[in-house]
């Protein structure tokens, strides 16, 4: 066998070692050898236990190997893992030990517990022209009053009791063009009149609005929002129930104003938060880079003719 590339002695050199420890000592032999008195001592030991062929290499091979499933075994533990059950009884129930059942599950992908029902397919869609569809939605934000103890990590600067406000959003399904107020609350009237501004924002653009889209919240389902929407003879459709992944570029837009509009700096107050909204707003709709409409801004997907008219 080889010796080790770093290995300061060879079986022969062993050899020697051993017999210079019987003439000068191990400690002196070592230094001689230039190894540790460590390793002097380990290959007299050897030499004392199995002669000329206890000075050579040993193999690497480890004493015990690791369990293996057989085949049967491999099959059972898959199926009972799709059956929900837990590693620890999938062991007990094959009488192996844990750590190779779990080693197994983790090779082919189930050491988690699978999902109890299947995932809903995503179904990607995109309406073919500016104002075909709008999708419109809130999100609740807490009140500033200072900085809170969350940025300055002094447990004294938490602030209660400040209050809510609501941002309103409306985003162009096909270009993801979006218009937002931060208003007071989200009752029917506010929400009604944020709709009838939203689409005359889109209406200075060109942009007929021809269908809404909104979730079933109470404001929505106002008579008041609904005669607003059928005096402009617009179609309203609404998401289904628990089921926010409908209005899905609506949310989308919501997660990205929190990440980098709402949360994205320490405001002093939210008056300062909603004076930053209007230029957050103008980035987002003319130069930030948009992923679903081929990293192109917003604004690019409505009429040139029409893109003067934007007042922001």
């Amino acid at each position: 066998m080889n010796s080790h590339e770093n290995a300061r002695l060879t079986p022969k050199g062993r050899a020697r070692l051993v017999e210079r420890i019987g003439q000068i000592g191990v400690e002196a032999a070592a230094a001689e050898s230039g190894i540790s008195v460590r390793s002097a001592r380990k290959w007299k030991q050897r030499f004392e236990q199995g002669g000329q062929d206890g000075l050579r290499d040993r193999s690497s091979r480890p004493r015990q190997v690791r369990g293996a499933l057989d085949p049967q075994q491999r099959e059972q533990a898959a199926q009972l893992r799709t059956r929900r059950r837990t590693i620890r009884a999938i062991a007990d129930q094959l009488q192996c030990p844990y750590s190779t059942v779990r080693r197994y599950l983790a090779g082919i992908g189930l050491s988690r517990l699978p999902p109890l029902q299947a995932p809903v397919p995503v179904v990607r869609y995109e309406r073919q022209r500016p104002g075909e569809m709008l999708h419109l939605d809130t999100k609740k934000l807490g009140r500033i009053e200072r900085i809170g103890h969350r940025i300055t990590g002094n447990p004294r600067d938490h602030v209660r009791g400040v209050g809510w406000e609501t941002l309103h959003l409306a985003v162009d399904d096909h270009s993801r063009l979006a218009y937002t107020e931060v208003l007071p609350d989200e009752g029917q009237d506010t929400t009604t009149g944020f709709l009838l501004r939203a689409l005359d924002w889109f209406a200075n653009l060109g942009v007929t609005v021809e269908r809404v889209m909104t979730d079933n919240g109470s404001a929505y389902r106002s008579k008041i929002f609904g005669r607003a929407l059928a005096d402009r003879h617009i179609r309203h459709s609404r998401t289904r129930p628990y089921t926010p992944r409908t209005n899905g570029k609506a949310e989308r837009f919501v997660q990205t104003a929190l990440r980098e509009w709402a949360y994205a700096y320490a405001y002093q107050h939210s008056t300062e938060r909603t004076d930053q909204l209007a230029r957050w707003q103008h980035h987002y709709n003319h130069h930030r880079k948009h992923t679903a409409i081929g990293f192109l801004p917003p604004i690019s997907r409505i009429p040139m003719n029409n893109v003067s008219n934007l007042n922001i």
